[in-house]
């Protein structure tokens, strides 16, 4: 019996001798119906992909652009497996080197943002062990890790990034005018994605937060995060937030 991966590698090899094919005919007029309908179904489809995974993306640009966009990164980056879900990661650093969008140098970090809430939403499901918070008031901070939610990612960006979300993920058109003011004075901002029920959501942090929580991520212990937050960190305030929005999952002893 040919498993899961079998047949999604079989699937990324047939896209890949598809795509192959399809680069070497594009000006090729005599090309066979059957191509050209597979290269429109292509391009159609990763429309659909990254609509999905770039909501925010696909609104700052535009339906139009957004598919003319779609169909030269597929061409750039095909994808390696079947599921278009998981494609799509190597967009914000497409973005980043594009010259075409070099105008709006912010669009890298806003897609940054939607592939964070869309692999957060895709994320496993997992379940906040709260008798493990016991171990905070008994434990020595060097031999202690605080584990995050699957899916729960920190960043930062030297754009509003936050404010940018908000503003083309509502309808609150006042939100527009926070983002514009805050572009134009070159105000960054670090956020937290995590997940509310189902749904990714961004919470905006302090420079602060966001330390604490990258060493987190990269594996330190508490008492070595608490370092690289430095002297304006208050974890109180921070556990209160990481409980309240489920970004903390379980605090463990290292090694375990």
């Amino acid at each position: 019996m040919t498993g899961i991966s079998d047949h999604e590698d079989a699937e990324a090899l047939r896209q890949r001798e598809l795509l192959a094919r399809l680069a070497a005919a594009r000006a090729d007029a005599a090309a066979s119906p059957g191509l050209r309908a597979y290269r429109a179904n292509a391009h159609a489809s990763a429309e659909r992909a990254l609509g999905t995974a770039c909501p925010t993306l696909r609104v700052l640009l535009g339906a139009e652009d957004f598919a003319q966009l779609a169909r030269e990164f597929w061409h750039a980056d095909p994808p390696l497996r079947g599921d278009l879900g998981e494609w799509g990661d190597a967009l914000p650093e497409w973005i980043a080197a594009h010259a075409g969008l070099a105008e709006w140098p912010y669009l890298a970090d806003c897609a940054r943002l939607d592939l964070a809430l869309h692999h957060c939403e895709r994320a496993a499901d997992a379940v906040f062990d709260a008798a493990s918070l016991a171990l905070l008031s008994s434990t020595d901070p060097a031999r202690l890790q605080l584990r995050l939610m699957p899916g729960v990612q920190a960043l930062r960006s030297r754009w509003p990034l936050a404010s940018l979300h908000a503003a083309h993920a509502g309808r609150d058109e006042s939100l527009f005018d926070v983002a514009r003011d805050r572009l134009q004075q070159g105000q960054g901002e670090a956020v937290v994605v995590a997940r509310d029920g189902w749904r990714g959501v961004v919470h905006r942090i302090a420079a602060p937060d966001l330390a604490f929580m990258q060493a987190l991520a990269c594996g330190a212990d508490l008492a070595r995060a608490l370092d690289a937050a430095g002297d304006g960190f208050d974890f109180a305030a921070w556990l209160a937030d990481a409980l309240r929005c489920r970004w903390l999952k379980e605090v463990a002893l290292v090694g375990d």
